[in-house]
């Protein structure tokens, strides 16, 4: 749900507020392909699996589910409102370097993110690894190899629409560093990080991997 309200309000933003500048289409593009992506990927992985046991709690408690909806909503805005002004912006100036160096993070955050799902499916799809953590690949060098790849791309698109800001729009950088605070202490590594202590916290190998491997950011403990 959260996936196709992105890409409805991306969509809808540039429809109605475009004047055909490249920077309004590229920016809304990389939106639109982050969140089909993203989408499908939770979509088909939670039909598989039956369910998403981060939400199980929320599902039955209204007070939860209020909160969760909420949230949804609020990461939704939030994230998008660098996109949204810098759209909506008047001063579309030529593309330049600020441009690029944006969609440069957001192309490097997109692959990480992608690479990174796409090896911990492949693992959890080994029947030899049923009941084991991974920490093979992009894993290796972060606990949350996903999330880092997500923070990073929302940066670079914050970077990249900066290039139409002026005066106080400029602010919107608290919109990537909500992105990262609801990732990092609200409903992303706190939660998995807490399961992951329940299943392996007990087993010396998850121990050492925890001790020598950086929660998000590679190759920085």
């Amino acid at each position: 749900v959260g996936s196709s309200t992105f890409l409805l309000l991306a969509y809808l933003n540039f429809r109605w507020n475009a004047d055909e500048h490249p920077r309004q289409l590229i920016q809304t593009c990389c939106i639109c392909l982050w969140a089909f992506r993203l989408g499908i990927f939770l979509f088909i992985r939670v039909m598989l699996a039956g369910q998403d046991k981060r939400f199980g709690k929320a599902l039955n408690n209204p007070i939860r589910f209020l909160f969760s909806w909420t949230m949804q909503g609020v990461w939704v805005i939030l994230t998008l409102l660098p996109s949204i002004i810098c759209v909506t912006s008047p001063q579309q100036r030529p593309l330049g370097l600020r441009d690029y160096i944006g969609w440069g993070f957001w192309a490097l955050g997109f692959i990480i993110e992608i690479l990174a799902d796409y090896q911990k499916t492949r693992w959890r799809n080994n029947p030899a690894n049923e009941d084991k953590f991974i920490n093979v690949g992009l894993w290796s060098i972060s606990r949350h190899p996903n999330y880092f790849g997500e923070i990073m791309l929302w940066f670079g698109l914050y970077i990249s629409a900066s290039a139409t800001f002026s005066g106080y729009e400029y602010f919107s950088v608290l919109c990537p560093l909500f992105n990262y605070l609801l990732i990092t202490r609200i409903s992303g590594i706190p939660l998995l990080e807490s399961y992951a202590n329940k299943k392996w916290g007990a087993t010396p190998q998850y121990l050492a991997y925890v001790r020598d491997t950086p929660v998000l950011i590679p190759f920085i403990n």
